[in-house]
């Protein structure tokens, strides 16, 4: 790269900063001192600090940097705070991406995969996190996906894995199943953007996350307050614990014919059913088609329909479509008629694959109701607003808590809470319903047609059936030169010497299983592994994990809120229950945080729009990288990518090394410890005093609130105000000198750990600073100079009164006074209750 002059970024600025060499100088010294080891060690309180693994895919950028950069704040802060920290990296290295990527480029996805990796080792170390290397992972290698198998066997045992038919999204050029993520545009598949995706039945590996759904939900009680708010709000709704009632509807007309049993929350509208509507899977449908007069048109209307894959997230946007099916239900409350339609809105996996539907009640209802003309009854009245008018209503009435029934007959004139219980009680009394609480979560599909994952430890074996790989087999290995194609069966069914195996039980010619596992297998439980990576006797031993867990910061993207945090918290409960650990919940508390965008979208290869963490870490060094990512935004917000405050942050930091390479020489004989700051001059005094203040701040900013943007802010005031009193050569003692120049070091240490090394011993320090505790402020001339004090009358705020700290009672009751006079109005004040340097309240008599 070519020199950019005497003060650019890149090279050596007239200042002598040069952060190539200097951060290659200090991250050789700290792999040589294994600054960043850890051990399990009970003497010590501990701290593990963990970023999501990342997927090691094309060349990471600055959007990546700065998941890394806060987490590698809290770990340097901690360890400064004297925690035994365990901060690890790995990688979730298997995917269909990969197999993808590897048809491609012609190789093989080990060998894609482990050059990406390489990579993103090289620029994570090149940015100097600080990351206990000796306990990395990946996921794709025998060592690590042998215990996924092992887990999937404890799991089998215990009938948490199972095997059975099940609807998919199939693509049928990729001859996968596809997730839901993968369906784009309205039914494509996302790979082959000209091949409609298809739902078809087949069998299907799963793991019972259902067992657990209670205490998936109830758990989240345990994690308020460490979590964010919006993340258990998804949780729960994504688990969508619903307590109702099943009622079953007879077919008119159909002797012996199945009722349909519908799920419900608001038995209370069931007067208001005006039509029942059925998922285009549901197993009645075609024999309710059967010599139905809409049979020939209905069937083209379900093929498409069944064909045509629906996403939970679209119901509510989607456009409503549906058929009647030329058949009619009876209501079991009144015996009423009502048709029986096919939507594409009702989906089999929810409830029964089977509505009423309450228009008056139900927006979704509301609208698919409007659309095919059928009648609209309203049943619940609000109490305090006009009375709704079936045919002018255009927004449905859902309130339960709000209404009174009408239209309902011996039902009428009760709230919807009393209605719901009544008419719970009359269809179990009668027969044809019982009250039941169900959930949205479902079973977790872990087979993926795919070469790039872990193979499902089981044969088929004409004798026994399916049986187990035993333990001593495991792992069953990936054959090594499988034919890649991206197009028909999966590639493991056609490697013959894959394949074809012998029963471990008759010892007869078996086939293996060809499924691989969902990847999300994968980062459920790699977290635990880091206590314990090259343990080859168990997935990890019990005791190091019980020391390390739970995880105390867990940071990556809302994006993972959902499914990886809810299949690791299911895998934490299954492992407790297998007795492996002793704790309920993986992670006590989580971060997530903002995008790093450029041109108002987040950084992404596809787009073109991604600035390289190597090019920064070249052109303005690491410590520039970190700092700017640190300081543009709050690190719970997205943030715009700027290359103009990149560049302010560069000569930030040339500022600070100046600074400190023009006064280290003169204070160099210096001995440390604190300064005398009674004997102090106001010079000296206002420099402590900024230096003790923004330490103050600085501290409760990495504690307890992680406004590194604010930190960073504040130490850029106090560099400047250090600026502002030169030439401190005059008037200002060594000693003080030295104590504000090293506390200003010390606050940069864990955003800029390079460049902090290299002042500190420019400070004359022969230890590294990993040796050198957090500072404590001194609380007296952290003080601010002045606080603003809010005044009360009676218990009323009247203003806010800016006085200097620290004030006595008496003279801050009698500041009060004057301020609130026009409020006190000559009476008489009986009381004051003070609250120093934060409140007086004046209680007035009469």
């Amino acid at each position: 790269m070519a020199e950019q002059g005497t003060t650019g970024a890149g090279g050596a600025a007239a200042s002598g900063y040069d952060p190539q060499k200097i951060e290659a100088k200090w991250q050789r010294r700290w792999a040589e001192a294994r600054v960043f080891e850890s051990e399990a060690d009970p003497s010590k309180p501990k701290y593990y600090v963990l970023e999501m693994l990342p997927y090691p895919s094309g060349t990471m950028h600055m959007g990546h940097m700065r998941n890394y950069a806060i987490g590698d704040v809290v770990a340097r802060v901690k360890r400064m705070r004297g925690f035994n920290v365990l901060h690890p990296m790995g990688w979730d290295a298997f995917g269909l991406p990969a197999e993808n990527a590897a048809i491609k480029n012609k190789t093989h996805p080990r060998t894609w995969t482990n050059r990406n990796i390489a990579q993103f080792q090289k620029v994570l170390r090149r940015f100097g996190f600080s990351y206990d290397w000796r306990r990395e992972i990946s996921t794709c290698e025998p060592e690590y996906y042998r215990w996924n198998q092992w887990f999937f066997l404890r799991m089998l045992e215990r009938g948490l894995a199972y095997r059975k038919k099940s609807l998919v999204n199939w693509c049928p050029k990729c001859s996968t199943v596809l997730a839901n993520e993968q369906v784009v545009n309205g039914g494509y598949c996302w790979r082959h953007e000209d091949t409609r995706v298809e739902s078809r039945e087949i069998e299907q590996w799963f793991l019972k996350t259902t067992a657990y759904s209670d205490q998936l939900l109830d758990d989240l009680k345990q994690l308020e307050g460490g979590w964010p708010e919006r993340v258990i709000l998804m949780q729960k709704n994504w688990i969508g614990k619903s307590q109702g009632a099943k009622v079953k509807f007879a077919v008119a007309g159909a002797a012996g014919a199945a009722p349909i049993e519908i799920f419900t929350t608001r038995i209370d509208t069931i007067y208001g059913a005006t039509a029942i509507i059925l998922a285009p899977m549901h197993p009645l449908v075609t024999k309710l088609l059967e010599g139905s007069p809409s049979r020939s048109e209905g069937e083209p209307k379900l093929a498409k329909m069944r064909q045509a894959p629906v996403k939970t997230e679209d119901l509510a946007t989607m456009e409503k479509e549906g058929f009647f099916t030329g058949r009619y239900a009876l209501n079991p409350f009144n015996e009423e008629k009502i048709p029986i339609w096919v939507g594409n809105f009702v989906l089999m996996e929810y409830g029964t694959g089977a509505i009423m539907a309450v228009p008056a009640h139900d927006q979704r209802d509301l609208e698919f109701c409007r659309k095919y003309k059928l009648p609209v009854r309203v049943v619940v009245q609000p109490l305090e607003v006009e009375e709704l008018s079936s045919e002018k209503l255009e927004t449905a009435f859902d309130e339960h808590t709000q209404g009174l029934l009408v239209n309902s007959g011996p039902f009428n004139g009760l709230s919807p809470e009393e209605a719901i219980a009544k008419m719970t009680a009359f269809a179990e009394q009668k027969g044809f319903g019982r009250g039941q609480t169900i959930y949205r979560l479902r079973d977790w599909g872990i087979s993926r047609q795919r070469y790039w994952g872990t193979p499902i430890p089981v044969v088929y074996c004409g004798k026994d059936g399916m049986v187990p790989v035993p333990d001593k087999d495991l792992p069953v290995l990936l054959p090594p030169n499988p034919k890649l194609t991206g197009e028909g069966e999966s590639p493991l069914a056609s490697t013959p010497e894959f394949v074809n195996t012998t029963c471990p039980k008759c010892g007869g010619p078996a086939r293996r299983e060809t499924d691989t596992m969902d990847t999300f297998v994968d980062s459920s439980w790699y977290f635990y592994r880091y206590c314990d990576p090259r343990n080859d006797k168990a997935p990890y031993d019990s005791e190091k994990v019980g020391y390390w867990f739970p995880i105390d910061q867990y940071i990556g993207g809302i994006t993972h809120a959902i499914l990886h945090l809810l299949y690791s918290r299911f895998w934490c409960k299954v492992m407790r229950d297998l007795g492996l650990i002793k704790h309920n919940e993986p992670v006590a508390r989580l971060f997530t945080q903002g995008m790093v965008q450029k041109g108002g979208v987040a950084m992404s290869k596809s787009l073109g729009n991604v600035v390289g963490a190597e090019d920064m870490a070249q052109k303005y060094g690491a410590d520039t990288g970190r700092l700017y990512t640190l300081f543009a935004a709050p690190p719970e917000k997205d943030l715009e990518w700027s290359e103009e405050s990149i560049e302010g942050s560069w000569r930030f930091l040339n500022r600070v090394y100046r600074l400190i390479e023009r006064h280290a020489e003169g204070i160099r004989a210096v001995k440390g410890g604190r300064a005398d700051a009674v004997s102090a001059s106001l010079k000296e005094k206002a420099l402590l005093r900024k230096t003790h203040q923004t330490l103050r701040r600085v501290t409760s900013d990495f504690e307890t609130r992680w406004h590194f943007n604010a930190a960073i802010a504040l130490i850029m005031e106090l560099t400047n105000d250090i600026y502002a009193q030169e030439p401190l050569e005059q008037g200002v003692r060594p000693e003080i000198r030295r104590e504000v120049l090293e506390l200003l070091t010390l606050m940069l240490a864990p955003m800029t750990p390079h460049l902090a090394e290299e002042l500190w011993e420019m400070l004359s320090h022969s230890e590294g600073l990993w040796k050198v505790s957090w500072p404590a402020f001194n609380q007296e001339l952290a003080r601010d100079e002045e606080v603003e004090v809010v005044i009360q009358v009676n218990g009323k705020v009247r203003g806010r009164m800016t006085v200097p700290a620290g004030l006595g009672r008496n003279e801050l009751i009698e500041r009060a006074e004057v301020y609130a006079a026009k409020y006190i109005n000559g009476k008489r004040v009986v009381k004051a209750i003070v609250v120093p340097d934060k409140l007086v309240n004046l209680v007035l008599a009469g």
